[in-house]
Order: structure tokens, then sequence, then C-alpha cells
């Protein structure tokens, strides 16, 4: 076994924990191959996984976040003009909260320090879709040549949605509280200089306090991906996800629009639906459409920008992340 495939097996993916928990399964006379044997075993071992990745990666980019407070952000994007300060934002994004509900706040104090509005969104788009933590994670279920994919054709996402905002001109359609902020120039993102005991404490706080807030969703997801793993026919799932049904991305993007969690959340459910036959492209845009439009997180948005800038965002997310489906379930052989 190379070096790549065992960080891959045995770090990412925590093959040896699978083993153990089976071994431990089968010692205690459940049948892992039976439905509530396989459930269990399924449980265990994503519940365990991905709490182990979420503390372990949520400190590192927590400790790196720490470097990147908003001021020093916004110092950094406002060097850039055009599609170049898009791309920066967008890759800002990639180390900053785990879900649009942490990034919205953020987002409004940029826009409320006179960052550029197109700017601001491809970092609102960004944040959540495409944070390391989503490289990692989807490595360990995936692969590594899926998830730079993944993340590629969402950072391209968050620059081309940007940028068509930019373009669009829509600043009036920015609610007066933030208005009345951007007139004022009395937004406060400034932070202190961090000492690395600083850091080391923001980066542990920051473990307690996403881990208290993200881990109902695991459970919640891992316990939905149980039971599409072993108690939902492979037939059903095809039929509505897979190549039988053209409009299959379509849907799934629509299911994942009203949901609220985060990728450590979704994951044990897209690897469930793959499992059964789902197309990879439409199991990725379920997964952007739950981490980037939920309904939560749209219901905050509208407190800082009206109607029409908000349905704007959410068409071109939309549009985004079905073409994005789409394509990966075309190119689906060069993956799988």
């Amino acid at each position: 076994m190379g070096i790549g495939d065992f960080i891959q097996n045995q770090i990412l993916r925590m093959k040896w924990l699978e083993s153990l928990i089976h071994s431990l399964l089968t010692s205690l006379g459940l049948d892992t191959t039976a439905r509530i044997g396989g459930s269990i075993q399924f449980f265990l071992y994503d519940v365990i996984k991905i709490t182990v990745l979420l503390c372990v990666l949520i400190f590192i980019i927590s400790y790196i976040q720490s470097y990147f407070p908003p001021e020093r952000s916004k110092k950094i994007m406002g060097r850039f003009h055009g599609i170049g300060a898009n791309t920066v934002a967008a890759l800002l994004g990639t180390v900053t909260p785990f879900c649009s509900c942490s990034s919205i706040p953020i987002f409004i104090g940029f826009t409320s320090a006179g960052l550029p509005l197109g700017v601001t969104f491809s970092f609102l788009i960004s944040s959540p879709m495409v944070d390391l933590g989503s490289l990692v994670l989807l490595m360990s279920i995936f692969g590594a040549k899926i998830a730079i994919v993944y993340v590629i054709v969402g950072l391209i996402i968050a620059v081309i949605g940007g940028t068509i905002i930019e373009k669009l001109h829509l600043e009036n359609e920015l609610e007066d509280v933030v208005k009345s902020a951007l007139k004022a120039g009395s937004v406060d993102i400034t932070a202190p200089d961090l000492t690395q005991e600083d850091r080391l404490i923001f980066s542990k706080d920051q473990v307690m306090e996403t881990f208290k807030k993200v881990f109902p969703y695991i459970l919640l997801g891992v316990g939905i991906g149980a039971l599409i793993h072993n108690w939902i026919p492979e037939s059903w799932i095809e039929t509505v996800l897979g190549s039988k049904n053209p409009f299959g991305v379509i849907l799934a993007t629509l299911i994942g629009v009203p949901m609220y969690a985060d990728i450590f959340g979704t994951i044990p459910v897209a690897e469930a639906l793959l499992g059964k036959g789902a197309l990879l492209g439409t199991v990725l845009s379920f997964m952007m459409a739950v981490t980037t439009l939920s309904l939560p997180s749209m219901i905050m948005l509208r407190k800082a920008v009206k109607p029409k800038l908000l349905g704007i965002f959410i068409v071109i997310c939309t549009l985004g992340i079905t073409i994005v489906g789409y394509g990966f379930n075309l190119a689906q052989g060069l993956f799988i």
C-alpha cells in the first residue's frame, strides 16, 4: 500500500475504525450484513469518524482563521479589483465559518465597511460551500479527485456569482440598516493582535462552540444516511436520483434548499445516496444546495438585502449548482 492509499484509507476514511466496530458488533452477536446490524455499524462508524475529523479540522482551520480577522480580510480584498477581487474573496471564504448562517454576519460587516457588493457575495457563496473542512471530509468519502474538483467548481460559482451581482449594480437593494452603517462608516470589524497562546485558546473555543452547534446535525445526517443505506431499496434511489430520471439534479437541488445543515451533516447522506445508485452530480448538487441556500440562512440574509437582490442571489446559486450537477453526471466515469 502506497503512502497515498494509506492516508486515504487509514487516516481519512479510518478503515481501521470500521473494522474495529465490525468486530465489536460481531462479538456482541449482531449480524452487520442484516438491516439492523448494518444500520448500527454505519451509524457508529460515521459518527465517530466525522466527529474526530470535525474536531481536528475545526482546530486547524480556526488557527488559520485567527490570522485573517475581518479587518485584515477587508484590507486584503481592498487591494484587488474586478474579477481578481472576487477570486480573493472566494479564496478567503475557504478559511471562514462552516455554515452560511455564520458567514452572513461577516458578509454584512464587509458590505457595511464599503467593500464592493459583488466581492462580498463571492465570499458569502464560497464560505459555506467550499471551506477547507469540506475538502478533507470529501476526500475521506469520495477520494481526492472528486474533492478537489468539487472545491474548484464551488470557487468558480462564487467568483461568477459575485461578478454578475457586481455588474448588475444592485447597491440600492441593500436594506437601510446596512446602508446607514455604510454611510456612517461605523461598523467595527477590527480585531486585536493575538499571541500564539491566544490563537490556541481561540482555536480550542471554536472547536467547542462549533461542535455543540454542529453535532446534532451530524447525528441527524448519519441517522438519515443509515436509513438510506440499509432500509431504502436501491431501485427507489436509482429511479428518483439515478440516470433514469433526467430531472434528478433539479429535484436534489430543490430538496436541499429548505433544509439546514453544514458539510458535516450532509456528507453521510450523500455517501449513502451514492452507494445506493444516485448519480455523483445529483448528490453534489444536493450538498451544495443544503450548505449554500438553506432556508434559515436566506431568512437571515433577507434582513440585510431586499427581495430583488435575495432572489437574484438564489437564482444565480441554483443555476450554478444545477449546471455543476449535470456536468458531474456527464463526466461521472472520470471520477468513479
